[in-house]
């Protein structure tokens, strides 16, 4: 099952109380919780119409309930109470999560091209709900960095509180999966072929910098495993500009830590919550690792894919909130507010 939460018409900054939480049909159009629990009353109430998605994943853990209640209706009666996707805009599906993990140094060959050891445990760091951005939405360059990056990740979120959970119990723990870019500034963060000052709080933490969506997919029992992975880039200057460059492509076999071990390293002595996210890590082809280094500019737009789970697609835009004219980000925001 696919859930998608609806953005208020006046924006992402509106009151979260306007953010509507819907179910992807087999059609593709969109089922507002509250259309379904209108047809299902026995199951559900109209006041799921004023739940976001994390405090209905914290009463249906599994999308159980969800689930019955969509088998008791036709299809023609689905349809006829949903909506066009393409008249509405999506949020991220949490568009404010309670708490952000993001794991790194967690993919093999990520490892291999920094030139790292495999680490006993991977790095555990966070982001904030500030950085939280829906599919087509902006990602802003902050004045101030010149080494913009993508990280393409597999996140996941959490159904039900989580504490010092055993290994081989945490995927019990996990409502579903979405897509994910970790967005993050290198030369702040310090890396190789950017000098910065190695602050990873505003590096992987400012506005805009973890576009996540468009879908929760409920894990349905799934692991995370076996997903192939990919980043691309289109670039708006350069000898492939308005070319989408393919960066990242790999598998999430490739972990060190899966999905049910990352719940147990983190709720050992960080209780998890329903909404909360955890991002995985990335594989390797980011940015920074390239020789020479190819960062993202205002006027790119980037791509991050994941096999089964969905594709998010964000224009990258200056600290202003602009693009420049003709580029691909220009064109892809201009395409936006057409449709």
């Amino acid at each position: 099952m696919r859930l998608v939460t609806i953005q208020p018409e006046s924006g992402q900054a509106a009151d979260p109380w306007g953010y509507r939480v819907a179910v992807v049909l087999p059609s593709a159009r969109l089922l507002p919780v509250v259309a379904l629990a209108r047809l299902t009353p026995d199951l559900l109430s109209e006041e799921i119409d004023g739940l976001d998605l994390a405090r209905i994943m914290s009463l249906d853990p599994t999308g159980e309930v969800l689930k019955r209640a969509l088998s008791r209706v036709s299809d023609a009666a689905l349809d006829e109470v949903s909506i066009d996707p393409a008249t509405v805009r999506l949020a991220a599906p949490i568009p404010r999560p309670g708490k952000i993990v993001g794991v790194g140094n967690n993919y093999l060959e990520h490892l291999r091209e920094q030139g790292l050891d495999r680490p006993t445990r991977p790095t555990l760091f966070s982001k904030f709900s500030n950085s939280v951005v829906g599919d087509g939405a902006p990602i802003r360059r902050p004045a101030g960095t010149e080494a913009l990056d993508l990280e393409a990740e597999l996140a996941v979120v959490i159904g039900r509180r989580a504490t010092r959970v055993a290994a081989a119990d945490g995927l019990a723990y996990v409502a579903g999966y979405c897509v994910a870019n970790d967005v993050t500034a290198r030369d702040w963060q310090g890396k190789t072929g950017a000098a910065g000052d190695g602050q990873w709080f505003r590096a992987k933490g400012s506005d805009t910098f973890l576009p996540l969506g468009p879908a929760l997919v409920t894990a349905d029992g799934r692991d995370g495993r076996g997903l192939q992975i990919r980043s691309w880039l289109t670039k708006a200057t350069g000898p492939s500009a308005g070319q989408e460059m393919l960066m990242q492509d790999a598998n999430t076999s490739d972990l060190l830590l899966g999905v049910g071990e990352l719940v147990s390293l983190i709720s050992a002595e960080i209780t998890l919550e329903a909404g909360d996210i955890i991002i995985t890590g990335t594989p390797s082809g980011v940015g920074v690792s390239r020789k020479p280094p190819i960062f993202m500019e205002p006027g790119d737009v980037v791509r991050v894919e994941i096999e089964g789970i969905g594709s998010l697609s964000n224009p990258v835009v200056d600290a202003a909130g602009r693009a420049p004219d003709g580029s691909p980000a220009a064109r892809f925001e201009a395409e936006a507010v057409l449709a």
